[in-house]
């Protein structure tokens, strides 16, 4: 096989459980997340020679759930300034599944190129038995190689399916089938070398996103409301300079009595609130739980809290005055 005619993917690991190692095999939990290098992760994945010319690049070696907006701001440089070169045809960054949902979200909105950029992960340790990361990984790159994938946004394989990454969310702790659009469902699939998309993305993305990386970050928190919730968390994020809170609330974006106020306290303070749910799926209409005209406050629409925050902080890095409209687009 001529190699050269095969599309250039990076491959851009973080670390993660994919990358994660024990001492005994059998198990699948008590291990250490992302202390397998990308050379190690593309050596289990032979057949990735068949699929793409493999650019490889460590960019960071940590469990996802330390996560850090440092690190957003240089994984989308990275990935802007690949994607920039001619002789780039896609990335695919390897990622631990906690915060995995988050980070493909913020790159949806900074990316700007049309080429794929497909997001992996796995939730077996590459030690394991039956380790899910190889295939997750081979499909990924697969993907990331297709011409049906340009255009799409950032997106997320997992388990031989492919999400949008504004849609998908983590829905186990355990399965290998962890990663799900509750809502709209997968885009497509990847088997066998396939690739099939089944709907495309309608909400702007990547080149139409209005947003670019943020050079300095806005603090935003998020709390949930619940039975018996006091206002003492949202007064404490107020003094503490908190420009933006993602509430997740009970149901349709509701919030407990005693912390409406505090909320529209903040509002009256500069603090922009959105109203999210903690349900998992469904939306949050806006008036429809809480009185958002008279409270201030901002509907989250169909987007999780942890999402909602991502959003938000771009939008608030880039000076957008309605954030509404903003929340109603993307």
């Amino acid at each position: 096989m001529n190699t050269s005619s095969l599309p250039r993917i990076a491959v851009l690991a973080t670390g993660g459980t994919i990358a994660g190692q024990a001492g005994d095999a059998s198990k699948t939990a008590g291990y250490k997340a992302g202390v397998v290098g990308v050379d190690k992760l593309l050596d289990a994945v032979p057949a990735l020679s068949a699929v793409a010319q493999i650019h490889a690049e460590q960019v960071a070696s940590i469990d996802s759930k330390d996560m850090t907006v440092a690190l957003w701001t240089q994984l989308a440089s990275r990935i802007n300034a690949l994607l920039a070169q001619d002789d780039i045809d896609g990335v695919v960054v390897t990622h631990g599944t906690d915060t995995l949902e988050e980070t493909a979200y913020l790159l949806h909105l900074t990316v700007k190129s049309a080429k794929p950029v497909v997001l992996t992960a796995a939730m077996r340790p590459s030690t394991a038995l039956s380790a899910d990361g190889p295939l997750n990984l081979l499909n990924a790159v697969t993907v990331a190689a297709s011409k049906e994938a340009n255009g799409q946004g950032v997106l997320v394989v997992f388990n031989n399916q492919t999400h949008t990454a504004r849609d998908v969310t983590k829905t186990s702790t355990y399965a290998v089938d962890a990663f799900r659009s509750p809502e709209t469902g997968a885009l497509g699939f990847v088997q066998d070398g396939r690739v099939e998309f089944q709907r495309t993305v309608v909400r702007p993305h990547t080149t139409s996103s209005e947003f670019d990386i943020a050079v300095e970050w806005a603090m935003v928190e998020v709390i949930a409301s619940y039975a018996g919730a006091s206002r003492v968390i949202v007064d404490a994020l107020v003094s503490a300079g908190a420009k933006g809170i993602v509430v997740a609330g009970t149901g349709n974006g509701s919030m407990h009595a005693d912390i409406t106020q505090a909320f529209a306290d903040a509002v009256k303070q500069g603090v922009a609130v959105v109203r999210a749910s903690r349900v998992g799926s469904g939306h949050v209409m806006r008036n429809g739980a809480a009185s958002d005209d008279a409270l201030g406050t901002i509907s989250a629409g169909t987007l999780n809290p942890y999402k909602a925050r991502v959003l938000l902080m771009l939008a608030l890095a880039a000076g957008a005055e309605d954030l509404q409209r903003v929340f109603d687009t993307y």
